[in-house]
């Protein structure tokens, strides 16, 4: 773990030498302070020399300045160092997670991936800064002010070597068992991160069911389990400072009562106490400090984890070696297809799907909730690999193309229309990065979008708000149609995409796409008769399986299930009219 994170350093290992060699550069300094006041007492006052006095005074400054400024420059280094770190861990972490397959993603979660790119990164960082900076500090101190308490008693030093186990010990226990709590903590903060998106993302239905008290009391039950976490944590690390305050205070008096006895028996100089008492502070400090580092380290050891974790998954999706560039249509073919979302054979979403589809026809796909229809054109640019059978596009099995070649020549409209913050111009170019102005009329016309947009005060140059909450359903439908014809891709998949205009903006939209893209194969999911009805083929899905397939005439004559959908719809439009 420790390995891999070491790895994001990069272009921050100088920064991250210096901290650490300006902290040492500082503790000698600090170290040469106490005996320096110890020669003032013990040689300057008690032989009333007054030069000497100040010439050891001159030396004591500038080792006081000289330490306030290498621990200035530890400082500057370490936060340039550990904001660095957190910066490459941040950028790894977003790539990574950019080329994860749907069923990667689907391991982690939204919540738990945003807070394992915020809070956690946050917490190594801060770790990361403590062990450059503090613990280095602590155990060099520690070394030099032992030695120089030795140096000037060796007898009454050895009271270190009794307490220091103790505190070991405790510092021990104290991170074993805070360990586990945080690691419930941040599982709750996943959860607790899940609820606010969810409730800020769909506040317009939390208020139109009027649920804000029902959500209140989700937020309430969450984050009082974080409390509770934390609060368990927390109790066991509060024994952390009263065992160090206890060896410190301990030792200071152990020191000045042996030393006091020394000192009226002349076996050392008030100077040397002086001076020793203050090692002993330093000696202790570090200790505490150390231990404080330790405290950082158990809250981000499981941050840590949670983060090598999305580094080292690796996605069931990768390009095999020499993949195809160039699809040469949007012919497809599923030949014997089964899939399971678990990768369990006994667990199939879709079952035995054989079907062929020529470049350019239409095909429409139409089956109730739960019967797959989404599952099946999500394989076709390759967002999950089949569990069993093959693909073809181009009569090339998808498997065994380029990944982004594929899917610039997929584009899909999701059942869930997604536009981002920016201005009309800036989402449509989400299909074609280099699109004209022309280009994006043309398309946004053939997506029947153009007209509306010229309403708006601003046309193509208006902003949207995030998840374009500020345009209807059916505006936004359009948009991504659009966005998708941008691509000018070789099979256009509307995944329900129109389901939101009117039964004559849908009609318009499927003449244009007849008339302007022919050579597109296009495939429609839709609960609509009137969206596929003159469609080349109609592909039946029940259950995960093909229960029919043909033009509209045919499966009114031969399928039962296509025939209660249309009569249905026929019907309730025909009642409608009366």
């Amino acid at each position: 773990m420790v390995k891999r994170l070491f790895k994001c350093v990069k272009e921050y290992k100088t920064d991250s030498i210096l901290a650490p060699l300006f902290v040492v550069l500082e503790v000698i300094m600090e170290v040469l302070i106490p005996l320096l006041m110890a020669n003032i007492v013990d040689i300057g006052i008690k032989n009333g020399d007054i030069s000497y006095i100040l010439k050891i005074g001159i030396i004591l400054v500038i080792s006081a300045m000289m330490s306030l400024l290498f621990g200035v420059l530890a400082g500057r280094y370490a936060a340039s160092a550990s904001a660095g770190f957190a910066k490459n861990i941040r950028k790894e972490m977003f790539h990574k997670i950019q080329s994860y397959s749907f069923s990667n993603i689907d391991k982690f979660s939204t919540s738990s991936l945003v807070t394992r790119l915020t809070t956690d990164i946050t917490n190594v960082q801060n770790a990361y800064q403590m062990i450059i900076r503090i613990m280095v500090r602590a155990p060099i101190m520690f070394i030099f002010a032992l030695i120089m308490a030795i140096r000037i008693n060796s007898k009454l030093s050895l009271i270190f070597i009794v307490v220091i186990p103790f505190l070991g010990i405790g510092l021990y226990l104290i991170m074993t068992n805070a360990h586990p709590n945080f690691k419930k903590v941040f599982q709750s903060y996943d959860k607790l991160n899940r609820i606010v998106q969810e409730n800020l993302t769909a506040i317009r239905v939390v208020k139109a069911y009027v649920r804000e008290e029902h959500e209140t009391d989700k937020f309430h039950d969450i984050s009082s389990e974080v409390y509770s976490y934390f609060k368990k944590a927390e109790k066991i690390l509060a024994f952390n400072r009263p065992i160090m305050q206890f060896t410190m205070y301990a030792c200071i008096l152990l020191i000045s009562w042996f030393g006091g006895k020394m000192i009226v028996y002349g076996a050392m100089s008030t100077g040397q106490l002086m001076s020793l008492i203050v090692y002993a502070s330093q000696i202790l400090s570090s200790l505490m400090i150390f231990s404080m580092v330790f405290v950082m380290i158990a809250i981000s050891r499981t941050s840590a984890e949670r983060i090598v974790q999305v580094l080292d998954e690796e996605s069931n999706l990768i390009n095999k070696e020499n993949p195809v560039y160039t699809v040469q249509d949007g012919s497809i073919s599923f030949e014997n297809v089964d899939f399971s979302y678990v990768g369990d054979p006994n667990k199939r979403c879709l079952k035995n799907i054989t079907f062929s589809i020529k470049a350019g026809e239409t095909v429409g796909i139409i089956g109730g909730t739960g019967s797959a229809k989404t599952t099946l054109v999500q394989l076709i640019p390759r967002l999950y690999d089949v569990t069993a059978g093959k693909i073809k596009v181009g009569n090339i099995d998808v498997r065994d193309y380029d990944m982004e070649t594929l899917r610039n020549e997929v584009a899909m409209v999701l059942q869930k229309n997604v536009l981002f913050s920016g201005t009309i111009k800036e989402n449509l170019r989400w299909g074609n990065k280099y699109a004209t102005d022309q280009e994006m009329i043309h398309a946004c016309k053939l997506a029947q979008a153009d007209d509306f947009i010229q309403s708006f005060p601003d046309q193509y140059d208006t902003v949207l708000d995030q998840g374009g909450t500020n345009v209807s359903g059916g505006q936004k439908q359009r948009l991504c149609i659009a966005r998708a014809l941008l691509k000018k891709p070789k099979i256009l998949i509307l995944d329900d995409s129109t389901s939101a205009v009117d039964t004559k903006t849908d009609a318009l939209i499927r003449k244009a796409f007849r008339e302007e893209i022919p050579n597109t194969t296009k495939i429609i999911i839709a609960q609509r008769i009137s969206s596929i009805e003159d469609a080349d083929k109609i592909i039946v899905l029940d259950n995960g399986e093909i229960n029919g397939m043909g033009t509209s005439e045919e499966l009114l004559k031969s399928n039962k299930i296509y025939q209660e959908v249309y009569h249905s719809q026929v019907k309730g439009a025909e009642d409608n009219e009366k």
